[in-house]
């Protein structure tokens, strides 16, 4: 287990739209590997590794080394940073420096609109107003807690964090990446998150938004060999701004990746950084162009990123699967069901089998739910005691 160095850190809500302007002091710790764990994010890209990308220099990540040009970098900068500043999102937990609300600010975002997030991450940080908290929480009741966000195993995660970080001893998230990303379901991009945002480190962050962002203003291809995942990040550290304005620019470069620079209908229009702009150099544009209107005929734009080595795209669109009678469906109806005995209580799997398939008949469908019923118990979400008909059920 890692164990780190206990820390008080400063929860004054910041100024602005969420903008905080002063450093708590970061926690040391010392780094272990965490494999095997279930993580609260969709990609485990690898990271950064240099702090030299600022203005015209380059940065390194492993091996890979990504120039901007100064100039336009210093013009982007000022662009993004004043757009923020006065039209940024104020979403709540941009108003605090707490890591643990933090952390389950970004484990809830993940796959998850901000709408939905906003009362449920209020909610959650009402049952368990700290990381102590949380670890001492029976996961039964974690699992409750989640209900309507989906992807439950990422309640588990955030279980799983917070015994790792108490049972060392510590009562807070440690500060540095590294040590971050040694914790139980933190990738690269929550470690990046949480270093910055809650300890104001100058470290990059890169989600699907950011990556879309930058590689449409620039539009600098990997070299050859080089893995998307590391050339992005390597170009997300070059990209950093100056260190005090480090917290803004990753937040800017989200929100205008979630409601400007989006990915199939970009408001080119109402962009802080078009005229700079790689992609929408490369595509003619309207006279038409005004305002908040997006661009006619936008959808080359689309393509002028997403058809580069460097960026890596969802799968092409494809007929979708239907969500109902999906086993993640199944999934979720059983999780439900059992959310919803008293706690503490099981259930026969014959007696949970109709709330989870309206037509489930126990001659042909108890091996099937046995089944489902232990691929979520691997995940850490149910309980599963007995064999066969005599087989009980409860939340873990």
């Amino acid at each position: 287990m890692p164990r780190f160095t206990d820390a008080t850190t400063d929860e004054a809500p910041p100024t602005g739209p969420g903008h905080p302007r002063t450093r708590p002091q970061a926690l040391s710790g010392s780094s272990k590997t965490g494999e095997g764990w279930t993580s609260i994010e969709s990609s485990e890209a690898g990271r950064g590794g240099s702090k030299a990308g600022r203005r015209g220099r380059a940065a390194t990540t492993a091996t890979v080394t990504v120039t901007l040009p100064g100039a336009k970098t210093g013009a982007v900068h000022a662009a993004v940073l004043g757009w923020y500043r006065r039209q940024g999102r104020d979403l709540p937990w941009r108003r605090t420096r707490d890591p643990y609300a933090i952390l389950v600010a970004e484990a809830m975002l993940q796959q998850t609109q901000v709408d939905r997030v906003r009362p449920k991450w209020e909610a959650f940080l009402a049952a368990f107003p700290t990381l102590r908290a949380l670890a001492d929480a029976p996961r039964a009741d974690v699992i409750r807690a989640w209900a309507g966000l989906g992807y439950n195993r990422r309640a588990v995660a955030l279980h799983e964090i917070a015994q790792t970080v108490t049972g060392s001893g510590a009562e807070t998230l440690p500060a540095s990446v590294e040590a971050l990303r040694a914790l139980p379901g933190i990738g690269p991009y929550t470690a990046g998150a949480i270093a910055c945002f809650a300890f104001g480190l100058p470290e990059p962050v890169l989600d699907t938004n950011v990556r879309r962002v930058l590689d449409r203003i620039y539009a600098i291809e990997a070299s050859p060999g080089v893995p998307a995942d590391r050339h992005g990040w390597a170009m997300a550290r070059a990209a950093l701004p100056p260190d005090a304005d480090v917290y803004d620019w990753n937040q800017a470069l989200m929100d205008l990746g979630a409601t400007i620079c989006v990915a199939r209908a970009p408001r080119c229009g109402a962009c802080p950084v078009h005229e700079s702009c790689a992609a929408v150099a490369s595509v003619e544009m309207s006279p038409t162009m005004t305002g908040l209107a997006p661009l006619p005929g936008l959808e080359g734009l689309a393509r002028v990123a997403e058809s580069r080595p460097a960026y890596r795209p969802a799968p092409p669109r494809r007929v979708a699967e239907r969500f109902e009678g999906s086993r993640r469906w199944f999934r979720g109806r059983a999780v439900a069901a059992l959310r919803g005995l008293p706690q503490g209580a099981s259930i026969t799997v014959d007696s949970l089998g109709p709330l989870v398939d309206p037509d489930y008949e126990a001659s042909s469908r108890r091996t099937w739910l046995l089944e489902l019923l232990g691929d979520l118990a691997r995940d850490g979400l149910v309980v599963v005691i007995g064999e066969g008909e005599a087989s009980v059920a409860r939340l873990a």
